[in-house]
């Protein structure tokens, strides 16, 4: 999650910098994370090959979100962007409960990384506690925001590249393996040649996938964000497609090449599904530069979470919408001390509930921050059916999005293992919404 433009109101900042394609770039770099490198291994083993048409699905729901977003942001720039629209649209709560479940979200987001960081660094020293690992990456990052390092955006740029790289190395070794070029012995499941085989967990597995698939596309709301750096704010449409095709080619071709290349049973949520797929070929150094890899770009990803959060509740606070003392100075280096404290304590809970829940709690953080981000998306389609005079096309593409948001948010009640996520969402939703009826009764209504 990049951290850049987490405004929550006021005007943009004018004529930006960006070009359409470099906006796409960022947007590839920003999303790609560890919930594709390790989260799509719970995917793939809720549903099995059809983890790539879970991904095309989500894809096509993504479009939605991002094309309106684009189109909103094109007929009225600003720097809070989806936050902005939906209190224009809906009225202040709607505002207050946008920036909020943004915040949540990214809080769940920086533990979701946390653990999965931490198990993958079990990768090398299986016997340290997950707890520990966590409360290491945590304290690192809480460090890196402290340097106030002005050169951030610059590191930010180089990780998306090894983000990327790593993808990529991972598509050239599988097809090499699936072509004969690689000596490791063994047979592939290959493609699916049934509907069994393709569906293993059927329609109900599939249907549970979703929100992995949704998951692994977070982030494209902040790129909503930044279109208000770019150039050409009416190219801010076009720039979000080549964005989605891009991420489609990587994750659809890398995810396909590991289906066919591991059974379903293999995969497991403690490895990523790359690092299984090419585990019979036994390239020493495979996973350990994919997952050093995987652990600078999530360890990354993580830390510009931190600074987004960090940023946002000085906003929410000069709303209004937070307490006042979020927005006092209390600074070093530059950095707003009381609100980097609230998300570090954010941390600390997951690192907490890491230790007194380290079996499943990478699937129910990552349930539940999919499900938060799921709920802004949709927030993001409501505030465009209103926002915006849309012919019938448009109008069309708001209701499918939201019909498969609501696809994917349903179907992690169906599956068990995943469950508890969506009520630990339920549990943030609810404390949000009671929170603006308040503000709505003791606040709003007398500034009216």
């Amino acid at each position: 999650m990049c951290p850049e433009g987490n405004e929550h109101s006021g005007k943009s900042e004018g004529q930006g910098t960006l070009k359409w394609w470099q906006l796409s770039l960022i947007g590839v770099g920003c999303t790609i994370g560890t919930g594709f490198f390790l989260g799509s291994a719970i995917g793939i083993k809720t549903t099995g090959p059809s983890i790539v048409f879970s991904f095309l699905l989500a894809a096509l729901g993504t479009y939605t979100v991002y094309n309106l977003l684009a189109k909103m942001t094109a007929k009225d720039p600003q720097e809070g962007s989806f936050c902005y629209y939906a209190a224009k649209a809906f009225g202040k709560w709607a505002g207050f409960t946008c920036g909020w479940n943004y915040w949540s979200s990214n809080i769940l987001i920086m533990g979701s990384q946390l653990t999965a960081l931490s198990i993958l660094s079990r990768f090398w020293f299986p016997q340290v506690p997950l707890w520990v690992f966590a409360a290491g990456y945590a304290i690192l990052s809480i460090i890196v925001v402290l340097t106030g390092n002005k050169g951030f955006d610059k590191v930010e740029d180089f990780l998306a590249i090894v983000k990327t790289a790593a993808i990529l190395m991972f598509i050239v070794l599988a097809g090499a393996g699936l072509f004969g070029l690689l000596h490791g012995g063994t047979e592939h499941p290959g493609l699916p040649g049934s509907a069994h085989e393709l569906f293993p967990e059927g329609f109900i597995g599939f249907w549970s996938s979703l929100i992995y698939a949704y998951y692994a596309y977070g982030g494209i709301e902040v790129i909503g964000l930044m279109a208000t750096r770019l150039k050409e704010k009416k190219d801010a449409p076009k720039a979000g497609v080549i964005m989605l095709i891009l991420l489609v080619i990587l994750y659809a071709v890398s995810l396909g090449f590991a289906v066919m290349m591991a059974a379903h049973g293999a995969f497991q949520e403690k490895e990523s599904p790359f690092v299984t797929a090419m585990d019979h070929y036994h390239l020493s150094f495979f996973p350990h530069v994919f997952n050093a890899a995987i652990i600078v770009a999530g360890f990354s990803t993580m830390t510009a979470a931190l600074f987004g959060v960090t940023t946002l509740l000085v906003t929410l606070s000069k709303d209004g919408d937070a307490p006042k003392l979020f927005s006092k100075k209390i600074k070093w280096k530059k950095l707003p001390l009381p609100s980097l404290t609230l998300a570090a304590i954010g941390m600390l809970l997951s690192i907490v509930t890491a230790l007194l829940l380290p079996g499943k709690i990478y699937e129910y953080i990552t349930t539940a921050a999919g499900l938060l981000i799921l709920l802004n998306w949709a927030t993001i389609l409501a505030s465009a059916l209103k926002f915006l005079e849309l012919k019938a096309k448009g109008k069309m593409l708001a209701y499918l999005g939201l019909l498969l948001i609501a696809a994917a948010a349903s179907g992690t009640l169906l599956e068990k293992n995943i469950r508890y996520g969506f009520f630990a969402a339920l549990l943030f939703v609810a404390i949000i919404g009671a929170a603006a009826f308040i503000m709505q009764k003791k606040v709003w209504k007398h500034q009216n």
